[in-house]
């Protein structure tokens, strides 16, 4: 749910950032990871010492110099990321944007193949070959009423840093998969919140870099000002998206610990669907033949996706099943033995 309503929301307020009269692409960066401070308290809250003991097995505990470089790694990876599709979502429509994003899915799977030993089986390859369709396809209607008002040159540039964003952003969906495994190897949620934080703090010093070595910052209260809807509503906008990408982040690097990478780029395909409705909705964006056809097949690829865990739960559960009664029949033997 984190994952869901977190990446819809934000994705609609940073678009509706642009449309009335948001300029900054700095900025517009810099609100998709500034709001880790509101994690902190969940930190504490998932210390050691308020967490049950069996949360509490860490193996070894990596030394500090480790953690620098794997958060320091990490930030700077989502900096990148979060300026490639700042660029997408200002120069396309909410909803290719959201539907091109879904080749994360493909390239999160080329890499946890290397990098997390990812088995493929034929209902998971079907589910990747179907997104990356899904998002391909897009490129070949620019030309549309709904494009109609951006130029080639920017639609091109909008969807390569889409695309580029979305390959980065499977590369760090692995290394985080990675990083739980072999690094930080520990069973208490409070990696998530840590991972979280961290990151994101890398992630904006880099950023608020950016934004003052490009001079950016001058323009803010000018910004400000000829907002569209007011100056309130321009804070209120990028405090909400602020918000909404800390969900979002929590929520997909809760899965990633609690499940795997691929899984949770899989839930958070499952979003596509949602963002273009609520773009036609509050943006009057039109859903035409090629993205109706890419929204299906992308539902087709994740409930492919979903029928393969399916019968990996069903086979765990049978051989689990069929363990306990093997165990119960040798319990059975060897009684009837020893009387």
């Amino acid at each position: 749910m984190f994952v869901l309503s977190g990446q819809s929301v934000a994705t609609m307020l940073g678009r509706l950032y642009f449309i009335k009269g948001g300029n900054s692409k700095w900025m517009a960066t810099l609100v998709q990871t500034a709001g880790f401070p509101i994690m902190y308290p969940f930190i504490f809250l998932f210390s050691p010492s308020k967490t049950p003991q069996y949360h509490q097995q860490i193996v070894k505990r990596p030394s500090l110099t480790t953690l620098v470089i794997l958060y320091t790694t990490l930030g700077i990876f989502m900096a990148a990321d979060c300026m490639l599709f700042t660029f997408g979502l200002n120069f396309l429509p909410v909803s290719t944007f959201s539907l091109i994003s879904a080749s994360t899915l493909a390239f999160n799977a080329f890499f946890s193949y290397f990098l997390n030993g990812q088995k493929f089986t034929p209902f998971i390859t079907n589910s990747l070959v179907l997104l990356t369709f899904s998002s391909t396809l897009l490129v070949f209607q620019s030309d549309s009423e709904e494009t109609g008002k951006i130029s080639r040159s920017k639609y091109i540039i909008g969807f390569v840093c889409t695309v580029a964003g979305s390959a980065g952003w499977g590369l760090m969906l692995s290394i985080t998969q990675l990083a739980f495994q072999k690094i930080l190897k520990s069973t208490s949620y409070k990696v998530v919140f840590d991972m979280t934080v961290y990151q994101n703090m890398i992630a904006s010093i880099g950023i608020l870099m950016g934004l003052f070595a490009s001079g950016e910052w001058k323009d803010i209260k000018g910004e400000m000002r000829g907002f569209e809807s007011g100056q309130a509503s321009y804070i209120m906008n990028l405090v909400g998206t602020a918000v909404a990408w800390q969900v979002f982040t929590v929520g997909y690097v809760g899965l990633i610990f609690e499940v795997s990478s691929l899984f949770s780029n899989v839930i958070g395909t499952l979003g596509i669907p949602i963002v273009p409705v609520l773009a036609v909705w509050f943006f009057d964006e039109k859903m035409n033949g090629v993205k109706v056809i890419s929204m299906l097949l992308a539902i087709w690829g994740f409930v492919s996706f979903i029928y393969q865990h399916y019968l990996d739960d069903l086979k765990e559960k049978t051989n689990a099943r069929l363990i306990n009664l093997d165990h119960e029949v040798n319990l059975t033997g060897t009684s009837s033995i020893s009387q």
